[in-house]
């Protein structure tokens, strides 16, 4: 009997092993911060702002994961579309009549929601890893670049590549997990670097 085999991928370049191995160890000094909590501390705000360690690390989760997407899918990955009669002034001003589902999305990335675990965001940014590590391995080249979507926050006509991306998500991994390490102090004392 043959057993049909899957067929290997080559090993990654220098150049992605490295940027994977940096995120890694983003992504491992972040998820320190969480060891030892429980569900309820880790999604305790200990400071005036909103942040919780483990509504960091689901934070950053769909952050990385909506990139990758933007790597493989383009513009069309990040929609930061308007409802009708409602303009980028009108959140400016504060008199936006309606907000857009991925704004709440957004900010309930940053907080555990009733009845998320701590255990549940974790075993969620493994997938997320997992399924980067997947899509850097697959790229025919870094190289590959889209148009990034209209949004206040991206110049015109801005563009970028999957290694750009995969710098941003080392960037923001490396800035939550400070912010996290802050919050982990505050906490309990503990310091996780």
């Amino acid at each position: 009997m043959n057993v049909p085999t899957t067929p290997s991928r080559p090993a990654p370049d220098a150049e992605r092993t490295e940027l994977l191995a940096a995120l890694a160890a983003a992504r491992s000094a972040l998820t320190a911060t969480t060891r030892g909590l429980d569900d309820e501390q880790a999604a305790t705000a200990p400071t005036v702002s909103a942040l919780s360690p483990g509504g960091l690390v689901k934070h950053v989760a769909a952050v990385e994961e909506g990139w990758l997407r933007f790597v493989l899918d383009g513009p069309s990955a990040m929609s930061y579309d308007l409802p009708d009669g409602v303009t980028w002034a009108d959140f400016e001003a504060g008199t936006a009549r309606e907000i857009p589902q991925w704004m709440i999305d957004h900010q309930e990335n940053f907080r555990m929601l009733p009845g998320e675990t701590l255990a549940g965001v974790l075993k969620r940014y493994e997938q997320v890893a997992a399924r980067t590590e997947e899509i850097v391995a697959a790229l025919p080249d870094l190289s590959v670049t889209h148009p990034l979507p209209q949004a206040p926050w991206h110049e015109p006509g801005a563009e970028r590549s999957a290694r750009r991306v995969l710098l941003h998500v080392i960037a923001e991994t490396a800035q939550h997990a400070g912010h996290a390490d802050i919050l982990r102090e505050t906490l309990d004392g503990h310091k996780a670097t």
